[in-house]
Formats: C-alpha cells, sequence, structure tokens
C-alpha cells in the first residue's frame, strides 16, 4: 500500500511544475512572434549590428557547455556536470536576451539566397525554430526537478532535453554562417 501511495506523491509531485512551465514557454513564444513579426521596426543602435555574431557565440558555448556536461555526467562526475549545465543555462539565457534586444530594433531576417542552398536553409532554420519552442519548457522542467533533487524525473526528461538543446544551439550557429555567408 505504501508503494502506491508514493507513487502517486511521486506523479503528483512531477507533474507540479509542468503547467507553469508550458504557459510560461508559450507566453515567451507569443511574445517572440510578436517581437519579429508584428512590432513595428526601432531605429537601431550601431551596436546592435553585432548582436548575430553574439548570439552565434552564446550558441556555441551552450554547445560546448552541454557536450561537457553530458560527457561528465556518463564519467559520474555529477558536480563538473553541474556546473556544466548551469553555465549552458546561464549561455542560453544570454543568447535569449541578446536575441530580443536585436530583434525588437531589427525584426526578422531575409534570407536572399536562390538554388539549392534556399530550402536548405529554411528546413534548418524551421526545425531550428520549432525544437526551441520544445526545448523551453524541456530545458526549465529538467533544471526545475535537478534543483529540487528528483534526479530520477531529471533524468527521465533529460534524455529528451540534452539531444534538442544541444540541436537548437548548434543549428542556431548554423544559421548564423549562413546568413552572414548570403547577406554580406
Amino acid at each position: 500500500m505504501a508503494n502506491v501511495s508514493t507513487t502517486v506523491n511521486d506523479a503528483r509531485l512531477a507533474r507540479s511544475p509542468i503547467p507553469v512551465i508550458l504557459a510560461l514557454s508559450a507566453a515567451i513564444a507569443a511574445f517572440l512572434v510578436w517581437l519579429i513579426y508584428f512590432k513595428g521596426k526601432v531605429v537601431a543602435p550601431e551596436w546592435v549590428l553585432s548582436l548575430p555574431a553574439a548570439n552565434a557565440f552564446f550558441n556555441s558555448l551552450s554547445a560546448i557547455c552541454l557536450i561537457c556536461g553530458f560527457v561528465n555526467i556518463k564519467r559520474g562526475n555529477r558536480f563538473v556536470h553541474m556546473r556544466f549545465m548551469i553555465s549552458a543555462t546561464v549561455f542560453s539565457a544570454l543568447f535569449l536576451v541578446s536575441y530580443i534586444t536585436y530583434h525588437y530594433f531589427h525584426g526578422d531576417t531575409k534570407f536572399p539566397a536562390h538554388g539549392w542552398v534556399r530550402p536548405v536553409y529554411f528546413f534548418i532554420l524551421i526545425s531550428h525554430i520549432g525544437l526551441s519552442m520544445v526545448a523551453l519548457p524541456l530545458i526549465l522542467a529538467t533544471l526545475w526537478y535537478a534543483t529540487r533533487s528528483q534526479f530520477r524525473f531529471h533524468r527521465a526528461v533529460a534524455r529528451f532535453t540534452f539531444p534538442i538543446w544541444l540541436y537548437v544551439s548548434v543549428t542556431g550557429v548554423v544559421v548564423f554562417f549562413m546568413l552572414r555567408a548570403y547577406t554580406s
């Protein structure tokens, strides 16, 4: 009987942050859509032009930290894993602030290239955007469970979070370089 009670309590505990995380993620996604596609452009200071490179830099650092964190948890180094994952989170948060700042001034960026590269670019971009919307609630849930020492739930969610977060970080850099190559 204690096992059934424990299982019910575990299930309730695991679900408790999910509605808040999903609502927060949906609000952020809706805000970004409005910011990029519906808000009018504002005169941008010159330093705003350096933000796409900063975004790629933050995404690169996030990807490196994710890989290092993964390697360290596989080796059983929980403390080192935690430090790398916190660093990945900080770099992703810096990316988000920089991304919002850039798009506040700039709006969306058109991809001018034609030919075979255009569908490749849009496949990468659309998968990047779609998975970034999936990654945000997964990242928040993974962090929630880790900070609450609910490692069984943390591990279960992290199995999905890690590859999606890594893909989003890496493709963010790829999108930057493709835009840089065809808009410069």
